[in-house]
Formats: C-alpha cells, sequence, structure tokens
C-alpha cells in the first residue's frame, strides 16, 4: 500500500490466510478458534480488510505458507507507529487483528457475489431431486 518505510517492511507483522482459515485444524496452522474464523480466505479480502480497518498493508502474492508451500501469499501489516501507540487503538495485538479481519471477510464484497449463484444452484438440485424420487 505504502512505498515509505518499505525497507522496514520486514518488521511488519506477517498475516497468512491460514492462520484465520476455519478449513485448516491448529496442527495445520490456524491461529484462531474454528468458530471465529472464516473459511478460506484470500490475501486479497485480508487485504481489503486491512484497509478498512486503517491500517498500512502490503501484500506479498508470490511467498507461501511453510507447512503448506501450494498456498501462496501473505500480508504483511503494520499495527503500531515507531512510539509502540497503534494505529488503530481497536486493534493493539495481532490476535485481535486476526478476529477482526476474520469477522470482515465474509462480508467481503466479492465475497457475498460469489454465493449468490451458489444459493440458486443449490435450489435446481433439490428440484432435481424431487423429480428423481417421482420417477419411482
Amino acid at each position: 500500500m505504502d512505498e515509505q518505510g518499505s525497507d522496514n517492511i520486514k518488521k511488519w507483522i506477517v498475516l497468512y490466510p491460514v492462520y484465520i482459515n476455519s478449513k485448516k485444524t491448529i496442527a495445520d496452522g490456524r491461529r484462531i478458534g474454528a468458530q471465529k474464523a472464516c473459511e478460506n480466505p484470500t490475501c486479497i479480502e485480508i487485504a481489503d480488510c486491512c484497509k478498512h480497518l486503517s491500517l498500512r498493508y502490503a501484500i506479498e502474492p508470490d511467498k507461501a505458507y511453510p507447512r503448506d508451500f501450494m498456498q501462496r501469499g501473505r500480508v504483511r501489516v503494520l499495527l503500531k507507529r515507531e512510539d509502540g501507540t497503534p494505529y488503530n487503538p481497536s486493534i493493539p495485538t495481532r490476535k485481535e487483528l486476526m478476529l477482526r479481519v476474520a469477522e470482515l471477510v465474509p462480508r467481503h464484497p466479492g465475497r457475498t457475489r460469489k454465493q449468490e449463484p451458489a444459493s440458486t444452484s443449490t435450489s435446481g438440485a433439490s428440484k432435481s431431486e424431487k423429480g428423481r424420487k417421482k420417477k419411482r
């Protein structure tokens, strides 16, 4: 997001999508409770949530999660200023950041659009099941 301070980007916290994925186990890398986590988040969704929370972030699409190298991408987030005060007072820790992002990802505009066609296809499948029952 910001070019200034990019030399200090290595000091920013790292947020992999696996950390807030409800489909993963703790052993796979999830870091918050499954009830509070969201299903299959992407780096773009996480970055948009950071933007919504007024946090500085940088997407690193080529980086992979070490335990699952097929999972590509991560987001670096700057939580605190140099004097130690948080950019967003409601998010003082990385755990709080993960919880807030996991709340926001299901409401992401791209995600709500994807779910609409899925709901219509499930209703179509139920009609075909009813048709099969009539043929018997």
